[in-house]
């Protein structure tokens, strides 16, 4: 049966109708095209398995994404890994998960390699030049998509516009902002005010609309929440996050660069709510300040890497653990440690995010008809929305823009683009994707390819002289 097409009364308590192999062969186009950051990854995830395979229904693809974007760590790859899970069981939020970030990880190791050993490479800077100037046409159009379907209402539209206002002008905490949204839909949810039942797929009059997908609206077996799973799913993910870390500090002791980096990442793996925007400050400070890995201009080129390379932005970890090991090999090969090192990081960063699934998606799955949980989800999906904006205009300032200049007034703290140092091949890739995606209806693949071609000619060509 196509993928693309839908079963008659396929439900949840059936096997998927989707074929394991036929996930596979989605997870790793999707590994291979999750351009632009969390906002770009969703919504390609979005368009492609709610609107054109139907695999999985608005309702419960943001239902999904809420309790991703509680978690710490990449939403995007999260989201990917829970809803492989509910499709084929463990086995397919491991190779939803896992194929999210393999092409990227795998990407940033080869230019690892390639920025120690020749520095920066005129086809590659202009591939990324062009490819980040593609990715903000589908910003744009991930912010209207799930805007059209998430803000049902004035209320709702106001919670996005108070997250977005208060990410982007305020520095606010993302998990303040958050866990205040949901707090005001928990409340409005408990009092029975329509504009708070409308989460997901749910029309203005509270009444659920629930389009016709192929998991259906039933929770899976696998999915049902039990103590026992969860006991599972802690005794075989957290060995397997930590115990490098334990093994390395035993042998190696405290003061070695693998054991540095294996403990750092860790605790990194904790504390990154909001993805990588909401910490890679921090990680940047302690890399180049405390620990003395990188220079600033390399912490700089490595979030280059990361913005026009598959995968989630925190990736960039992958290549401050390669040039943190390779500067300090001691004994190994500088490229075997440095490779070494970029492994490790990536491991410690990524592993968890399958406990957090694993253990807790169970429990979300079963609180989805929650009258009150209903309400606070709603409130966040609608946050979410500024969240993806705020994502969206940094990405955009920052590609369209060679300056910025902070501002700190009044209690505004935030990045001002220079309007002097636009860039105007940016800009002009830039319209033109958002007219291949809005004008011609291109499909993704398309749009990044030609716009990256572009890139790579404007830079080959010496129009582009700048490092990306």
């Amino acid at each position: 049966m196509s993928s693309d097409r839908l079963a008659p009364g396929a439900g949840g308590g059936a096997p998927a109708p989707v074929s394991f192999g036929q996930a596979l062969r989605y997870w790793f186009k999707l590994g291979c095209i999750s351009f632009g950051g969390p906002a770009g990854q969703i919504a390609l995830m979005h368009a492609e398995l709610v609107e054109r395979r139907r695999w999985i229904s608005e309702r419960r693809f943001l239902h999904a994404l809420n309790y991703c974007m509680l978690l710490p760590g990449p939403e995007a790859q999260q989201l990917a890994t829970y809803i492989g899970w509910l499709m084929h069981r463990t086995a397919g939020g491991v190779m939803a998960g896992g194929l999210f970030i393999l092409p990227g990880a795998i990407a940033i190791m080869g230019l690892s390699w390639i920025y120690v050993l020749y520095g920066h490479v005129d086809l590659i800077a202009g591939l990324f030049f062009g490819l980040k100037a593609a990715v903000l046409a589908i910003v744009v159009q991930a912010v209207i998509r799930v805007g059209k379907r998430a803000l049902k209402n004035r209320v709702l539209q106001a919670f996005a516009a108070a997250a977005f206002v208060a990410l982007f002008f305020f520095s606010a905490p993302f998990p303040l902002v958050i866990v205040i949204a949901g707090g005001l839909g928990l409340l409005g949810g408990r009092a029975g005010l329509s504009a708070f039942a409308s989460a997901g797929g749910h029309g203005g009059g509270g009444q659920p609309q629930v389009t016709q997908s192929l998991l259906g609206e039933t929770t899976p077996d696998h999915a049902r929440a039990s103590w026992r799973q969860v006991g599972r799913a802690v005794a075989l993910w957290a060995p397997l996050w930590l115990a490098p870390v334990v093994l390395l500090l035993a042998t190696l002791g405290e003061a070695n660069v693998f054991t540095r980096i294996a403990v750092f990442f860790a605790e990194m793996a904790l504390v990154t709510f909001g993805g990588a925007y909401a910490v890679l400050a921090y990680v940047a400070q302690q890399a180049v300040q405390h620990y003395g890995w990188l220079s600033p201009r390399e912490m700089l080129d490595g979030l280059g890497m990361a913005e026009t390379t598959p995968g989630p932005l925190i990736m960039v970890l992958q290549f401050v653990g390669f040039l943190a090991a390779y500067r300090d090999s001691a004994t190994l090969p500088p490229l075997l440690a440095g490779t070494l090192g970029g492994l490790l990081a990536t491991w410690v960063t990524f592993a968890p995010c399958f406990l957090w699934i694993f253990a807790g998606a169970p429990f979300i799955e079963s609180l989805r008809d929650n009258k009150a949980l209903t309400g606070a989800l709603s409130a966040i999906t609608a946050a979410v929305v500024g969240v993806i904006l705020n994502l969206g205009l940094w990405f955009a300032i920052h590609t369209l823009f060679a300056e910025v200049a902070p501002v700190h007034l009044l209690g505004l703290a935030f990045d001002a683009p220079v309007l002097k140092s636009l860039d105007p091949w940016a800009a002009a890739l830039a319209l033109a994707a958002a007219l291949a995606v809005f004008g011609l209806r291109l499909g993704t693949p398309a749009t990044l390819a030609g716009c990256a071609a572009a890139g790579a000619l404007l830079r080959l060509s010496g129009l582009v002289v700048a490092a990306p």
